[in-house]
């Protein structure tokens, strides 16, 4: 058995489930560490992010100075050095992000520019988070819009199709144009026909 001291940092290790389950663990509080040492929470869906930023009860909207621009992002009171200022991971729709004050929270909602993608961090060196371990929600399918939703539709049509052993969508198509190629041509014989 090979022991993990002895492989070097540039090669994958196999390890057993037991391991596996303890580095998950590791890193998992790791990275919640990481997040907690932040001056925000924050979190997001695959369309947008929410930052969450604690301020004293009491502070107006005219005290802070907070700047969301496509690629950029500022967050703090005037006349002081920012809380939060950088770069962001990905580009945002700034037109189309907003910001209030409820209680003592600042909340920071920011529209994705690329809605097919999960965010690492929100500013560009900030700790990232594991991207493949997010659990997305559950959308209904009225949710989506209909070009999306159609093809959702249809592949959960042609799952079912295939797990009952019957024709998928398009082989449903092919046999209806072939049926109607028939009725068009009734000298030719079709007995042999197949359809791929």
């Amino acid at each position: 058995m090979v022991e993990l001291s002895e492989v070097s940092d540039d090669k994958e290790v196999e390890l057993s489930e037991e391991e596996q389950k303890i580095k998950d663990q590791n890193d998992k509080l790791r990275e919640e560490e990481e997040q907690n040492s932040l001056p925000y929470r924050w979190k997001q869906t695959l369309y947008d992010v929410d930052v969450t930023f604690k301020v004293p009860a009491g502070t107006k909207g005219k005290q802070l100075d907070i700047v969301i621009k496509t690629d950029t992002f500022k967050v703090g009171f005037k006349g002081q050095p920012p809380i939060t200022e950088g770069k962001f991971s990905k580009p945002v729709k700034s037109e189309d992000s907003t910001w209030l004050i409820d209680n003592e929270n600042l909340e920071i909602h920011l529209e994705k520019v690329n809605k097919q993608e999960w965010w690492e961090n929100v500013i560009v060196g900030a700790p990232k988070i594991d991207t493949k371990k997010i659990q997305p929600e559950n959308s209904k399918l009225s949710d989506l819009d209909g070009e999306t939703r159609s093809m959702v539709e249809k592949m959960m049509f042609d799952q079912k199709q295939k797990s009952l052993g019957l024709p998928s969508s398009e082989d449903l198509k092919k046999m209806e144009a072939l049926e109607k190629f028939k009725k068009q041509h009734p000298e030719m014989d079709f007995s042999q026909a197949k359809i791929n």
